[in-house]
């Protein structure tokens, strides 16, 4: 029986365990999607309105669903629109896989002028990307994609990227799927974890630093056990909020954690680059013995200096660290001194730890808080506390403003039922508001709080307070309510913390999107407090 690549394409992600696509349809990808159309029962393709919004989409799936996020785009501007998420996903440590259409076959190279042609896409896809590949013939696509979900499961997770020409996915082929392989191998080097297990038994005051790479749950159960043992403050980067719940005594953020991380004698530092926002370790050696836990090796290379290296899983190694330690628990230290600090230090920035309270108060434990590049999105990094793995979502070291809506979309599509809230200035907003018309479409329930006040406001507070005035940072904004209604989406506005906490509340255990209008006038700067030294 014979089947086109594209058709074989879709039997194959299938098989991966693919249920969602996020994508923009185009010619180069036909056959592709009617490979996709063929097997609707199996699969959705969520169509965006825009190739960023798709790869967003399938990185904010990707972070909460616990499987990788897929979109698909077509090749040039469609790879190009797709880029900027593609580097959020690649700063953040997100699996997803991007599939992207070709120009034809015998073409690839030749600077033909056809259509969708960029000088270079694969190399364009591998800057972006930990590894990709490019199918030639139908046969190669089984192969092709199951090596992909293999790289994108395994080692530190990151972005992937198959590339597949038009011709080759309108090829007709005999070839079949390939089967899964397996489990991978959870190797670990017995010395290091020996090496390391002899610092932290004799250490006096250890303290643990958790970043992203703790993002699941049994790698937070494993960081919390070990830190119960060891009787060790965990210090969570943003990345990592909610590897282990800030309710629990021994959880501290990096300003609470700030003066204990001084006077720490040993470091172990899990799942995280270790750098600060200047570039230089969050910590150096000196007195301090500083242990390192990384699936990537370049993470444990200079500028930073550790006594010991673990290369493996962090829920590997935090478990095999746990199981070596000699028996008994130590006693936590107190801790509630420096949270009291942290608490006078954020009343500088009162307004919007006010609105933040009412957002935490007002959603479940396990809902999912999508933060932005916003005023109230960086009092967030120190001010909302998380209380479970993989709930707090952040566009990392990437900064890209505009990732937040989009991404919250596809972070409600893989919650399945969790309420996800998306924050947003009028500014970043701007960014991907058409893709209302996508929540609309799939009725997809993410409550979206567009905070607004006519301005790019960070941006307009630096330029004002360096150089006494700003240009290009005013807003000339729709009226976001009326916006919202015109796409079908349930739109209204709030004045106060209160009234934008019931409004989340309200909105719980619907699918139908929300979104929430808040005026919002000048706030004090958070960065006196963000300066602070920051984990990566």
């Amino acid at each position: 029986m014979t089947k086109t690549g594209g058709e074989l394409l879709a039997e194959q992600l299938i098989a991966e365990g693919v249920r969602t696509i996020f994508g923009v349809p185009g010619i180069q990808l036909d056959y592709a999607l009617d490979g996709l159309a063929q097997n609707r029962e199996s699969i959705d393709f969520i169509s965006a309105r825009h190739e960023q919004g798709a790869a967003y989409m399938a990185d904010g799936y990707a972070r909460v669903a616990d499987r990788p996020g897929v979109c698909m785009v077509v090749p040039g501007p469609g790879l190009l629109n797709a880029a900027a998420a593609l580097s959020t996903a690649y700063a953040t440590n997100s699996p997803v896989v991007c599939i992207a259409g070709q120009i034809p076959s015998p073409t690839i190279g030749r600077g033909l002028g056809m259509l969708h042609e960029i000088p270079g896409q694969s190399d364009l896809l591998r800057s972006l990307t930990k590894w990709n590949g490019i199918a030639t013939s139908p046969e190669e696509i089984p192969g092709l994609v199951r090596e992909a979900f293999t790289r994108v499961s395994s080692g530190r997770p990151r972005p992937v990227g198959i590339e597949i020409p038009p011709d080759v996915l309108q090829a007709k082929t005999t070839a079949g799927v390939a089967p899964p392989e397996g489990d991978l191998t959870d190797e670990i080097d017995e010395d290091s974890v020996g090496r390391a297990v002899e610092l932290l038994a004799a250490a006096e005051r250890p303290v643990i630093v958790a970043g992203g790479g703790v993002r699941d749950a049994a790698s937070g159960a494993a960081l919390q056990a070990l830190a119960e043992r060891l009787g060790a403050p965990v210090i969570t980067s943003r990345n990592g909020k909610g590897a282990i719940s800030d309710r629990h005594p021994l959880a501290l953020s990096r300003l609470a954690g700030a003066d204990v991380l001084a006077d720490a004698d040993v470091v172990l530092a899990v799942g995280t680059r270790f750098i600060t926002m200047t570039g230089q370790p969050v910590v150096r050696p000196g007195r301090r013995r500083l242990i390192a836990i990384n699936a990537d090796p370049a993470d444990v290379g200079a500028p930073r200096e550790f006594d010991v290296a673990v290369i493996a899983d962090a829920r590997v190694a935090l478990e095999a660290i746990a199981s070596s330690l000699p028996d008994g628990r130590r006693e936590a230290p107190e801790l509630d001194g420096h949270r009291k600090r942290e608490r006078d230090a954020l009343s500088v920035i009162a307004p919007q730890v006010e609105w933040l309270r009412a957002i935490r108060g007002a959603m479940p434990d396990d809902g999912v808080f999508v933060e932005e590049l916003t005023q109230v999105g960086y009092a967030a990094r120190l001010a909302f506390p998380v209380y479970e793995p993989g709930t707090y979502v952040t566009p990392g070291y990437q900064g890209t403003l505009g990732y937040g809506f989009p991404t919250g979309l596809g972070a409600a599509v893989g919650a399945e039922g969790r309420q996800v809230v998306s924050i947003n200035g009028d500014g970043g907003f701007g960014w991907a508001l058409q893709e209302l018309s996508t929540a609309a479409k799939y009725a997809i329930g993410l409550v979206t709080v567009v905070f607004r006040n006519d301005a790019f406001g960070n941006v307009q507070r630096i330029q004002t307070e360096t150089f006494g005035r700003n240009i290009g940072v005013e807003l000339k904004n729709p009226d976001f309510v009326a916006l919202a209604g015109e796409f079908g989406v349930a739109g209204e506005r709030v004045t106060t913390p209160e009234a934008l906490g019931a409004a989340i509340r309200n909105a719980r255990g619907t699918d139908a999107p929300v979104l929430i209008e808040v005026p919002f006038g000048d706030v004090p700067s958070p960065w006196k407090l963000l300066a602070e030294p920051s984990i990566g």
